[in-house]
């Protein structure tokens, strides 16, 4: 996407020319990068050599045949939402969050998500980030295998951007229908009521989120649910009359030890926003350990999920 180009100018004109001046900016600099910016030194999604490696390693320790089998084992979690004050017809709304998909990695992983979300009643479906496997190179198998998963998806579909993403992928991505939040918000209407969806941009790498700008149209006391790839914003999204924030970005450990604990979750936020419900302050959060997989195809100790968070009425938070 070079400045002039139809695609370039619509996003500008959209969501700022500096904006996107950056965005594509740090792509540059972030292509084929192993060590140096971003809030890791090291970034090992693009050593490639050492995913090989990785995967020699579980097939010398045999369990890299289980830990494909996890990978694919997608489960269904479930998460009740309670907001004070929320109007009787939003009672019950249910939002199915998608995260970390990685479609562009693994067929197997592809094919059962694609499966899975078939099985689930729902009324909004958000993606919160990492659409591809990769952080550089052509992204074409991503539309295609996102064709495959927005034809088992029902109704209205919203996403975001995370680290692996580029901003190219938009304009492919909008045509098959994923809405696209770029430090945006949509309105949603349901039964004569209606709640706000915000959406900011890559808050771990790229750092180009505006929740500020992304929330500007919204009025006071309104239902509001945020999408950030990575919980890092959780501050910010405190003290913004924020009711739910909904992310991703860390795969729940993905290699886990058993019982579950992760070696790492990889952010910039405290460890028990690493993976499921958490609250800071009167914000509910939830991050979700993905579908997909990053670096090899494999999970131990971590099922992979998609989650249905199922708005009601009461309790203390908001």
């Amino acid at each position: 996407m070079k400045r002039g180009d139809q695609q370039y100018n619509a996003l500008a004109e959209r969501i700022g020319r500096l904006h996107l001046q950056q965005r594509l900016g740090i792509e540059q600099e972030h292509v084929k990068q192993i060590f140096g910016r971003g809030r890791n030194f090291f970034h090992i999604e693009n050593w490639y050599s050492v995913h090989a490696l990785m995967r020699l390693c579980f097939r010398l320790a045999g369990i890299y045949e289980r830990g494909r089998h996890n990978a694919a084992d997608i489960r269904v979690c479930e998460n009740e939402v309670f907001i004070p004050d929320l109007p009787a017809g939003l009672d019950g709304f249910t939002i199915l969050q998608l995260s970390d998909i990685h479609v562009d990695m693994s067929d197997a992983i592809s094919r059962a998500l694609n499966q899975r979300v078939t099985t689930v009643k729902y009324d909004l479906c958000v993606i919160t980030g990492d659409f591809r496997a990769r952080t550089y190179g052509s992204f074409d198998a991503v539309l295609q295998g996102m064709v495959k998963l927005k034809s088992a998806l029902k109704g209205e579909v919203l996403g975001i951007l995370g680290n692996h993403d580029f901003i190219e992928m938009v304009p492919g991505l909008e045509e098959l229908g994923v809405r696209m939040l770029l430090n945006e918000s949509a309105l949603i209407e349901h039964n004569g009521e209606h709640l706000y969806v915000v959406g900011v941009d890559d808050t771990h790498y790229y750092q180009v989120d505006n929740l500020d700008k992304a929330a500007s149209a919204i009025p006071a006391e309104s239902i509001t649910i945020l999408l950030s790839h990575s919980p890092e914003l959780y501050r910010q999204a405190a003290h913004s009359d924020i009711n739910l924030m909904l992310s991703g970005h860390t795969h729940g450990g993905q290699v886990c030890l058993p019982g579950g604990f992760a070696l790492t979750y990889n952010i910039n936020a405290p460890r028990r926003m690493g993976r499921g419900v958490w609250r800071y302050h009167g914000l509910q959060g939830y991050t979700s350990v993905g579908s997909g997989t990053c670096v090899v195809d494999v999970r131990y100790n971590c099922p992979p999920e998609i989650t249905l968070h199922r708005l009601r009425c009461g309790g203390q938070g908001g």
